[in-house]
């Protein structure tokens, strides 16, 4: 496989990166249970955008030619299928002649020259703090103690405990003796606190500008989040399915950046938008939302999210992008197409240039199981009823193919299984769209998450989450050879500089059993009968040994 050195392609990348520019936005969820097929609303689409409009109103300005649905009886045309020529071969990006520890795949992402940067900063803060007079000790944090700090981090992600100060406990039945042969509780809790990702000097300038456009809210976060997000995608090249979603990193900080997002996990926090490799969670590349932003383009946050996460320098040309409804439109689907990318998604019915009053389409009192679609060029519009009318829009997919799912109903009392057609585009969306929510849940197996003082920080240990996690991935497709929990133990050991097994305790080797009576068969007179057996006798001796052996064990 060819190999590019990370900082080469970095470069390349960088010279390519476009700026991210969002709207402000407000999510409400109509039904949890629903997984991809939630109907979520976006007031903060841009107010000029027919999308946003009653559907009443955009019917009677959406000048459509009549359309009809047409049914599962009649054929579709299979859209012409796109090349699929990615820029670098799909996988790892590096020698497989090497072989790699945890810990060198997660220097990938956390390179020595961002950890130095880091530990800049973090050391300017610290005087910073000091000069305004903070009361603590406070030496100079080195590149190693910091990835030592890092392993602590990880271990507290893994070993959970209720307060930090908890991990250096003494003397009790809970202790937990490793976190102080690492580094002492008051020198972990002074680097917290002063942990930080950009120069404060600058920081400053920076906040003189609030109110403006010039005004950066990720700028405590940047340097760091721009190292990353180009390690992403530098080190893993994805194959060819993707999928774009939301990710919440909890927090509830006044910042003006934390959304409430009802249908996640995670209700309150930092809102990412994620752009997944399906086949295995991988994150490619991500953004965070800030809020309104008066650069958007026009066109709605959704089409700018999606757009600024596919940069065909880096990717290539024929991939197959999956999303919800939050995103697909038929404009975005249209302008990806001519990008040479495919993409399949849940769809609003009331989004611009949607079928809209055609006739024959389905109610609510259609049978389970009932397809109906449109083709409008390049764009084929599917409904299909389930347990409700599911909704989707693909420039990928034939509207159906014959596939068919099973469903569990009842009939006269007793429940069985039944088989329903199913639109191709919606059995390749269920396939391909949990790319994301897959790489949410490896995230949160081991997370690094916890309480802080700083909103930052909080981002901070999320990108900590995306190393490892990223790191795992790409070691489980050139070995195979270790579960996600031993990697992270081994990745923890690495990074602290210690063996992950600790050496059991020996029992004596210089014992030597002593005979207390002569040997007799009469048991009356062999003093041992009836006592506890010698424990390092019963390891070493065998059965008729231990019968002869006496030894009176404290």
């Amino acid at each position: 496989m060819a190999h590019c050195t990370c900082e080469e392609t970095l470069e390349t990348v960088l010279d390519s990166e476009e700026e991210f520019t969002f709207s402000s936005e407000e999510e409400q969820d109509e039904d949890e249970g629903w997984s991809h097929f939630e109907e979520r609303l976006d007031p903060a689409e841009d107010e000029n955008d027919i999308d946003q409009m009653p559907v009443a109103k955009k019917a009677r300005k959406s000048k459509q030619p009549a359309m009809t649905w047409k049914t599962e009886t009649e054929v579709d045309l299979v859209p012409q299928t796109l090349r699929f020529l990615p820029a670098r071969e799909p996988g790892p990006q590096l020698w497989s002649a090497d072989s790699y520890t945890p810990l060198s795949l997660f220097k990938l992402f956390f390179t020595e020259n961002a950890v130095s940067t880091l530990c800049y900063n973090t050391n300017a803060q610290a005087a910073r703090s000091l000069a305004r007079g903070r009361k603590y000790k406070w030496t100079d944090v080195s590149v190693s103690e910091m990835y030592r700090y890092f392993g602590l981090i990880f271990y507290m992600g893994m070993v959970k405990l209720i307060s930090i100060k908890d991990y250096w406990r003494q003397g009790s039945l809970f202790s937990v003796p490793f976190p102080a042969t690492i580094m002492s509780r008051d020198r972990y809790r002074t680097i917290s606190w002063n942990m930080h990702m950009s120069n404060p000097a600058e920081d400053k300038e920076n906040d003189k500008k609030k109110g403006t456009n010039e005004y950066d809210r990720l700028f405590r976060v940047k340097p760091l989040m721009d190292t990353i997000r180009l390690a992403c995608k530098t080190i893993y090249h994805p194959r060819r399915n993707l999928a774009v979603d939301e990710r919440m990193v909890a927090c509830k900080a006044s910042t003006g950046m934390t959304q409430y997002m009802k249908a996640k996990p995670t209700k309150w926090g930092f809102k990412l938008f994620v752009l997944a490799d399906s086949s295995n969670g991988y994150t490619v590349d991500f953004s965070v939302y800030t809020g309104k932003n008066k650069a958007a383009t026009g066109n709605g946050l959704p089409y700018d999210t999606v757009m600024s996460l596919l940069d065909k320098k880096v990717l290539g040309s024929g991939y197959h992008v999956y999303m919800d409804n939050f995103y697909t439109s038929p404009k975005l689907l249209s302008d990806m197409l001519e990008m040479k990318y495919g993409a399949c998604g849940t769809y609003r019915d009331y989004r611009k240039n949607s079928p809209q009053n055609a006739s024959n389409s389905l109610t609510k009192n259609s049978p389970r199981g009932s397809i109906r679609w449109i083709r409008n060029g390049p764009l084929v519009f599917v409904k299909w009823m389930d347990t409700r009318e599911v909704s989707v829009c693909s420039t990928i997919h034939p509207a159906y193919t014959g596939d068919t799912v099973q469903r569990r109903v009842k009939t006269q009392d007793t429940w069985s299984f039944k088989t329903f057609p199913c639109p191709a585009p919606v059995t390749a969306y269920n396939q391909y769209m949990g790319g994301v929510d897959l790489s949410d849940q490896l995230l949160q197996y081991y997370t690094a998450q916890h309480k802080t003082l700083k909103w930052y920080r909080k981002i901070f240990l999320h990108f900590l989450d995306i190393a490892a996690t990223n790191s795992y991935m790409i070691h489980k497709e050139l070995y195979g050879n270790m579960t996600h929990k031993e990697f992270m133990e081994q990745l923890i050991a690495e990074l602290c500089g210690v063996s992950p097994k600790i050496p059991q305790k020996r029992a004596s080797s210089d014992h030597v059993p002593v005979p207390g009576a002569p040997l007799s068969s009469d048991t009356r007179k062999i003093a041992s009968s009836g006592r506890r057996i010698c424990v390092h006798c019963k390891s070493k001796q065998s059965h008729t040994s231990l019968h002869q052996c006496f030894v009176l064990c404290e």
